[in-house]
Parts: structure tokens; sequence; C-alpha cells
């Protein structure tokens, strides 16, 4: 194996390089959760220098007490992210409390659209994972930016939001949450459509098990989860957001495709043409190799269409579209 030479430390280097644009809260909880999936070597980005190396040195010290080998550092040289395997771009300024992910679009459009490039010089062949708000207009302006091919990006969305709308299924109907499952389409925002429908309790429909009331509280508090943290916290969500990513990052580096909801660029399913919104994809090393669109009832194309009408607008505000 290859080893390095980091702070007078030598380490051993695994095949498999992931960088992470911007050491905020979001993206050092990516960095731990990839660190501890053991899913490759990790190199933190962004502009804080100090900031970035710390919380690096700190990960790296918080890894070695699970001894398995991997290594992460923190730089503000994008040349110390050549040849990875996965960016994921988590760059940006957070919500605040009364702000909606559409405050931040312009100035974060500029900062994905930089620092895109400058990975893109280096890491031409890498898949891209966007997580940057509002992220189905970013994940366009990182296309436009980098001129990856489309199936090699894709946004964080439906894995966090299909997960919160699974914790919030297991609170109310009493139930271990690893027995639920089920997911998000749409956009990620106030928008996006919480399929209840077809999510599953240990295999058996919620319909069968909630009440519709039920079912639209599930949905309420889905759509409006990240919103609450930042009421509560003062801050953005960090954990959910970070565990999401490991999981993106996972099936990017995986031979055996994933199924995940993601904000993928769409042309023609769910009516949507030439931007990117949530839906399920098969996802791999190969990047994304199939959108599947599933049979919505009318009130599902409905607020689908509801959602593909607010991206559109964002992506006309942005000259995206």
């Amino acid at each position: 194996m290859e080893t390095a030479n980091i702070n007078e430390t030598v380490v051993f280097l695994m095949s498999n390089k992931i960088t992470i644009i911007g050491s905020g809260h979001v993206g050092t909880a990516a960095a731990q959760y990839c660190l501890a999936k053991r899913l490759g070597d990790i190199v933190m980005v962004d502009v804080q220098e100090g900031q970035v190396k710390g919380k690096a040195l700190d990960l790296a010290q918080a890894a070695a007490l699970d001894s398995h080998g991997s290594s992460i550092i923190g730089t503000s040289d994008y040349a110390e992210t050549a040849d990875s395997s996965v960016v994921v771009v988590t760059a940006g300024i957070a919500r605040k409390p009364g702000m909606t992910r559409d405050d931040l679009e312009r100035t974060n459009a500029s900062i994905v659209a930089d620092t895109v490039a400058k990975a893109m010089k280096v890491s031409p062949n890498a898949m891209y994972i966007v997580a940057t708000n509002p992220v189905d207009t970013m994940c366009m302006v990182a296309l436009r930016a980098g001129g990856m091919a489309v199936k090699r990006i894709v946004g964080l969305s439906g894995v966090l939001d299909s997960a919160r709308m699974c914790a919030e299924i297991a609170a109310i109907a009493r139930v271990n949450v690893t027995n639920v499952y089920g997911l998000t389409i749409g956009e990620h925002g106030s928008t996006m459509v919480p399929l209840t429908r077809l999510a599953r309790i240990g295999g058996v429909p919620v319909p069968l098990l909630l009440s519709q009331e039920e079912q639209e509280l599930v949905k309420s508090r889905t759509v409006n989860g990240g919103a609450r943290i930042i009421e509560l916290m003062g801050m953005s969500a960090s954990f959910g957001p970070g565990s999401a990513i490991s999981f993106m990052v996972q099936a990017c580096m995986s031979s055996v495709p994933f199924l995940l909801p993601c904000s993928v660029y769409l042309t023609g399913q769910y009516g949507v043409q030439n931007f990117f919104l949530g839906a399920p994809v098969r996802l791999s090393e190969q990047g994304v190799q199939e959108v599947v669109e599933l049979e919505l009832n009318n009130q599902e194309r409905q607020d689908m269409a509801k959602s593909v009408a607010a991206v559109g607008e964002k992506a006309r505000q942005l000259d995206l579209k």
C-alpha cells in the first residue's frame, strides 16, 4: 500500500479517495460517518484552512481508536483532492431561523460553481454528490460549472427526507424504525412528496396501520423536519445529512447498485424535462444507471406537479432553464 506523511504521522492510504468540500457541520458529520463505515481516505477542503485542518486532525485522532486505517486530512489546496472517487459538495451558507432553502440560492450558486470547477480540474472522473441547498438547483449549477456527464452527479434529497419520514412513521406507529421502509420524491424543500401510501412497516402497507390523519401528520412533520431542527437549535441539521451522505458515498463506490431516492437529472420522467428533481435511482460506481418511475395516484401526481413547478421556477431565477 501507498503511504503518506501527514503532520509527521505515517498513515496507510486506501484505494478510494473521498473529497468533502466544506468543513461546516454537515461536511464534518459526513466525514465522520464515512470514516466510521471505512469507505476510504478523506480529504476535507475549505477556504478556512485552520478550521479544516483542525477538524481533520480531531477526526483522525478519533479514528485512531477504531483502528481501521483510513486517513483524513484538511486542506485549502484542491491539488490534494486529485483523482478522487467521490466528491461531496457541502460548501455554502447554512439556513438560519426564519430562512428557507430558497433564501440561500444566489449566494450558494456562486460558491458551488467555484468549488465544483476547481474539483473537476483534478478529479474529472469522480462521482459528484451535491448537498448544498437548495439542492435541486445547486445540482444544475454544479452540472453547468463542471460539465460532467449527468449520470455522475446526484443531489442529497430523498435519502435524508426518507429517513425523516421513516422516523416519523416509527414514532407514530410505535415500532422499531428499522422495520420501516419508505421514500420521498420531488423537491428537497417545501413541496417534497412523502409517499406514505407506498411505505411499509415490516412489509405491511402503512395505510393499513396508520389512519389518514396520522399519515398527513407524518407528511407534515417530514416536510418541516429540517425547519423544526433549525427552530429548536438555531442552526441546521448535521447528523442526518451527514449519515445520508455516507450512504450515497457508499453507493457511489459499489459495483452492485443501491436503490436510493436522490436528486437526479430527469429527461421526461415524472413530467420533468432536463433539470434535477428527487426520484428513486439505481446508483453505483458507474453513476446513475436508471431512474425508477413509480406509478403515482392522482393526488401524488398533483403534488409532484407542484414540486416540478417550484424547482422549475428556481431554475429560471438563476437562468438555469
